[in-house]
């Protein structure tokens, strides 16, 4: 669930108290500054398990708070890794590199950014990678190595910790 916080002290706390209360499994929490609206308020993405017919009582517990929820829906890829690689990634198929990830299934590429120099310049790529599990994470982290070394990529990875 995605849910919008006033930006003060406390809100993260008075936010995932309901949850627990309730019974739900908080698996994972993102808590970004620099992605906030400018005003007082910040988003923040929840991953929890609870029982479905929870959720409409938990939803009435966090308004009650003061904290909106702006969305609500299952997440199929609840981990994420952000990695960048160097070197001629669109002279080597980058669509070939992102593929390796996809074709999985239990990983996926969900966000790119690319730089280009120059036309015959190394370039360099963020990518945002999903997994299902830690553990496909450290497969698909794995399968990226195995590219970077076969098509002489740097790999600066992760950049979360």
């Amino acid at each position: 669930m995605k849910l919008e916080l006033h930006d003060s002290p406390g809100q993260l706390v008075a936010a995932l108290m309901p949850i627990s209360d309730m019974g739900g499994n908080i698996k994972t929490v993102i808590h970004e500054h620099e992605h906030t609206s400018g005003k007082d308020v910040l988003s923040v993405e929840v991953v929890i398990e609870i029982p479905p017919e929870l959720l409409d009582g938990l939803i009435v517990r966090l308004r009650e708070r003061g904290i909106n929820v702006l969305r609500l829906g299952e997440e199929r890829m609840s981990y994420r890794q952000s990695v960048i690689l160097i070197g001629h990634l669109v002279h080597t198929d980058l669509g070939d590199t992102i593929d390796r990830i996809d074709k999985t299934g239990f990983a996926e590429v969900t966000y790119m950014s690319l730089a280009m120099p120059a036309i015959n310049e190394r370039t360099s790529a963020q990518f945002v990678i999903k997994s299902l599990t830690r553990e496909h994470m450290q497969q698909a982290l794995h399968i990226l190595r195995q590219v970077a070394k076969q098509k002489e990529f740097l790999l600066i990875e992760p950049l979360e910790i």
